[in-house]
């Protein structure tokens, strides 16, 4: 893909969130319990990112960490249900960047999250790096993960988030959903904007385009984890009440317009020291009234009522 540095430039079209709202917001829940990397599914080492140890763990190539591996089965036994029970206490819809693999282990939290109307976007089928991987080892993992959603959700993910991408993630996806005859709607592995924008669909015959929906590396709770990032809860909520205040005000003078990913992992956010700073978060945004809380999918599928796609030069 070339890169666009205008964008949208100076003014950026207005989405008309539903409502009259003036920013609308998607929490992100990246579900990896059990996507992990971890010796006992065959990987070389355990997983070295985002979890309490830091940088004080020592990974040995070749053994288990069980005490790494407890901090993943934390977030699957307790913490999902904690937050899962906040959404659905202000009945917002959240989407999930499921790792196929981590839904696989348990379906319980798979009926919760549809059952509760939430989307479920694809977060590969494994959490790990692609970009080592060959070709055709990145597009079977597309597959497994298709296959995989299909069995434990009933439907494919029509929004992809890959954390760890490739260069060549977007044209397999696409080359594998069109074989398939599956949607492809969004990727979201771009913090390029603040709205929806557009680029050529990779391989398409008929010049479609394909939805990029920004994802958030500043609003994370994976800050937690960073050094020099959230030294506190309250740091987490100024940042989000910062960015939606923000949006908000450049919408009120009709200048700027967004919208807000506020993205938590469940390992994190859901441990009890940190989740009243969620709790923070939803019942301000909720007492805003000038909120949509959104899917992503629901985000995107409404900009692109508003504000259909263009068509481009077909692929040769």
């Amino acid at each position: 893909m070339e890169r666009d540095f205008k964008g949208y430039g100076e003014f950026p079209p207005d989405p008309k969130w539903p409502g009259g709202a003036r920013v609308a917001v998607n929490f992100v829940l990246n579900y990896e319990e059990g996507g992990e990397r971890c010796v006992e599914d065959g990987d070389p080492h355990a997983e070295t990112v985002l979890h309490e140890f830091g940088s004080l763990l020592t990974v040995v190539p070749g053994a288990r960490d069980p005490a790494t591996e407890s901090q993943y089965l934390y977030g699957s036994r307790v913490a999902t249900w904690r937050i899962l029970s906040l959404f659905k206490k202000h009945s917002i819809p959240i989407t999930f960047y499921a790792v196929a693999k981590a839904f696989e282990r348990n379906t319980d939290v798979v009926k919760r999250a549809l059952d509760d109307g939430h989307e479920v976007a694809s977060h590969c089928y494994k959490w790990q790096s692609y970009a080592d991987l060959t070709d055709e080892e990145e597009e079977q993992y597309i597959r497994k993960a298709v296959e995989s959603f299909k069995a434990t959700t009933g439907k494919v993910p029509v929004g992809w988030y890959y954390g760890r991408p490739s260069a060549r993630s977007v044209p397999l996806i696409a080359k594998v959903y069109r074989e398939l005859g599956h949607e492809f709607l969004y990727f979201s592995d771009t913090y390029a904007d603040d709205l929806p924008y557009y680029v050529p669909l990779p391989g398409s015959t008929t010049g479609e385009a394909l939805t990029m929906a920004p994802y958030s590396l500043d609003l994370n709770d994976f800050k937690f984890w960073l050094p020099g990032g959230y030294g506190s809860n309250e740091a987490f909520v100024a940042a989000v009440r910062d960015a939606v205040q923000t949006i908000r005000e450049e919408a009120q003078a009709g200048e700027r317009y967004g919208y807000v990913t506020i993205a938590l992992h469940a390992r994190w956010i859901g441990r009890p020291s940190r989740m009243q700073t969620l709790k923070r978060i939803v019942e301000s945004l909720v007492a805003s009234g000038d909120v949509w809380f959104a899917t992503r999918e629901q985000i995107v599928r409404h900009f692109k009522e508003v504000h259909p796609p263009p068509r481009y030069a077909p692929a040769e």
